[in-house]
């Protein structure tokens, strides 16, 4: 980066990179433009070229928050009492932060429900493997994803359950990382993983299964993390070695067919760091065509990013506006009934599109996991037995 004339200009552009590594599946060369961006910013981060409002900031959410999960149920506790109590509908109806703070307006428009359960980590020992023990996983809980769609982590470790898995709670592991590192704070990126690392591997598993797109990429790319980590980069290598996104595992493993009839069709919004970063495409379709009644309608460009980007919706909102606003345009044009996806953030952007840039004839109500699909099948076949928790 020495060669660079660092300029305000400069690091907006940087900035404004969405990381969706779209870049990747298009460049013939392979040319691993990820990892390029984030050694990017980790240089934007170590040298102090942040504005000081957002480094604070970082300090205060990323690093004070988001890798303690009781601090981070807490905030969510304050956020699920904001909407309780009618503040949250009252603020919107009336558009007063609209009026004195326009960009918290269109933060806050993004915010996600906090209404459902929250999903603990020794949850999935309510799930006992269904006939013969086909194999033993670790499930990835995360940091965001167990506190706004704990029913998708139910709903996993149900359908895992199911096909004959046991699911163990590995119950020390925090936050991936993955924010930390597309950010640049690779220092924290960095902590997180070795953490997590020391809880996965003793927790002797055939593999750690994730349901969240963005989270399964990174830590696909924890042994290029600690590459240079004599006392981690052979452990660090072989935790990767046994990450699986949960499609791409149900898939390999051969999941039982589902019997009970969803009649309705939906579209699938290809997360980015499955379909570009880890190159999984086919698996959630065969999922999604597995399920009897159920009918695909294609996006013309469901491999677009949809604007989340982790936490560039709060960082570069007026983009991120317009390229939800596009990706509403084109689920609306499917005219299916309910959008499906496979990572929370873009669930959380989804379900603000929907409310923002809805239609009748397009996708209503909130967005839903694949595996959420997929469970709700086995359900309707087997009555009680998978009864919503």
């Amino acid at each position: 980066m020495c060669c660079l004339d660092w300029t305000p200009n400069i690091q907006q552009h940087f900035d404004q990179c969405l990381q969706c590594r779209g870049c990747e599946t298009a460049c013939p060369s392979g040319v691993p433009y990820g990892r390029l961006m984030e050694a990017t910013r980790s240089a934007m981060y170590k040298e102090k070229r942040w504005p000081w409002r957002r480094r604070l900031l970082w300090n205060i959410v990323m690093r004070g928050i988001l890798p303690h999960p009781k601090r981070l149920r807490l905030a969510f506790q304050g956020l699920r009492l904001y909407q309780h109590i009618g503040v949250q509908s009252l603020v919107r109806r009336s558009g007063v932060l609209n009026k004195v703070w326009p960009g918290l307006a269109k933060v806050e428009a993004l915010s996600p429900s906090a209404s459902g359960g929250f999903f603990l980590p020794n949850d999935v020992n309510h799930y006992a493997p269904q006939g013969e023990v086909r194999g033993r996983v670790a499930m990835l809980i995360g940091c965001v994803m167990p506190l706004t769609y704990g029913s998708t982590h139910h709903a996993t470790a149900r359908v895992l359950a199911r096909n004959g898995v046991e699911v163990v709670s590995a119950s020390a592991q925090i936050c991936c990382g993955a924010l930390h590192a597309h950010g640049g704070d690779v220092e924290t990126a960095r902590n997180l993983a070795r953490h997590n690392i020391d809880t996965f591997l003793e927790a002797e598993v055939d593999a750690v299964v994730v349901n969240s797109a963005g989270c399964c990429s990174h830590m696909k790319e924890y042994a290029y993390l600690l590459r240079d980590e004599p006392d981690y980069a052979g452990k660090a290598e072989r935790l990767a070695s046994q990450v699986r996104d949960i499609h791409e595992y149900l898939v390999e493993l051969g999941f039982a067919t589902p019997r009970g009839e969803l009649k309705r069709s939906v579209t699938y919004q290809d997360s980015c760091h499955l379909v570009h970063a880890q190159k999984v495409t086919a698996a959630p379709r065969t999922v999604l065509g597995s399920i009897p009644g159920l009918e695909l309608r294609e996006m013309a460009h469901p491999d677009r990013c949809c604007g989340s980007a982790g936490i560039y919706s709060i960082m570069e909102k007026d983009i991120s506006r317009a390229l939800l606003e596009d990706k509403m345009g084109e689920g609306n044009a499917t005219g299916a009934n309910q959008v499906c996806t496979a990572n929370p953030g873009c669930m959380v952007q989804l379900d603000a599109g929907m409310r923002l840039f809805g239609q009748n004839e397009g996708p209503s109500g909130a967005s839903v996991h694949v595996i959420d699909l997929l469970d709700e099948s086995y359900r309707l076949a087997e009555g009680e037995a998978y009864a919503d928790r």
